[in-house]
Formats: structure tokens, C-alpha cells, sequence
């Protein structure tokens, strides 16, 4: 009862702070793209989650002479998680390791946006994995929160 009393909370106070759309969940962070994505390697890996590689597309526009706001795509997973996903549908390879990409809109305002595990588990028909689904859902979220609060 606690539990499903603190999650519908958390849903209403992310509401405000998130906009889901077409299986992507972004979230409003209170820090520039540089310190939201240093907050989430540095809660990954505090939480023992390995952090494959951080791409910064605006320095890769630079270099073809061209320009983008900052924008950083950090590619991240955990093997406990991710393999039994894989083992069920080998097509969710494509979409694992999980990624977060932190950009600034043209407004200036900073977004943290991932995947949601639940589309992700729909597009490659996992349908069995409700609690591995939920517990990367929490995850994500809990990463998101802890990059983007102030």
C-alpha cells in the first residue's frame, strides 16, 4: 500500500518535471547539459552501472563546420539487467546498453531523455517481463532524478 501511494506521488510530481512521447520519456533538468550529464555518470556509477561511452554530438557538428546546442548521448547498462531482456528477444540488443541523451532546446531549457523500458519491451514483444521492465523503469527514473533535481 506504502509502495503504490509513493509511486502515484512520484508520478504527480513527475508530471510537471516530465513529458512522454512516443515511447520516449524526457525530463526537465535544473542544470546546464555538461553538470546533468557529470550528476548522472556520477549516480550510475555510484550504483555500480557501467558507463560505455559519452558522445557529444554538438563537438562532432563542430567539426564538419557546422553547429548544434549542447547535446550529450551517454550510453549505460548493467549486464545482471540487461541479459535476461536479451535472452527473451535477442532484437532488444539494438536498444541495449540503455542511453540517455541531455540536450538544450532552443529555449535554452536543458532535457534529460531516455527510453521508456515499457515501449522498449512492447516494440520487441516481451511480454513476460513485467518485473525486470518495472525495475528498469524505477532505475531510470532514479538516474533522472538524481541528473536533473537540483
Amino acid at each position: 500500500m506504502k509502495k503504490t501511494i509513493l509511486i502515484v506521488l512520484l508520478t504527480i510530481f513527475l508530471a510537471g518535471q516530465a513529458a512522454a512521447q512516443d515511447g520516449l520519456v524526457s525530463v526537465k533538468s535544473n542544470h546546464d547539459v555538461a553538470t546533468t550529464a557529470n550528476r548522472l555518470e556520477s549516480a550510475l556509477k555510484e550504483k555500480g552501472v557501467t558507463v560505455f561511452v559519452r558522445i557529444d554530438h554538438a563537438a562532432g557538428a563542430q567539426r564538419v563546420g557546422q553547429t548544434l546546442k549542447p547535446t550529450l548521448l551517454i550510453i549505460f547498462g548493467s549486464p545482471a539487467m540487461g541479459t535476461p531482456l536479451i535472452q527473451r528477444s535477442r532484437s532488444i540488443g539494438i536498444d541495449l546498453p540503455l542511453k540517455a541523451l541531455i540536450w538544450e532546446d532552443n529555449a535554452g531549457q536543458v532535457w534529460f531523455t531516455y527510453n521508456a523500458p515499457e515501449y522498449l519491451a512492447r516494440r520487441h514483444g516481451i511480454t513476460e517481463m513485467g518485473e525486470v521492465i518495472q525495475k528498469m523503469e524505477q532505475a531510470l527514473s532514479n538516474f533522472a532524478q538524481a541528473a536533473t533535481l537540483p
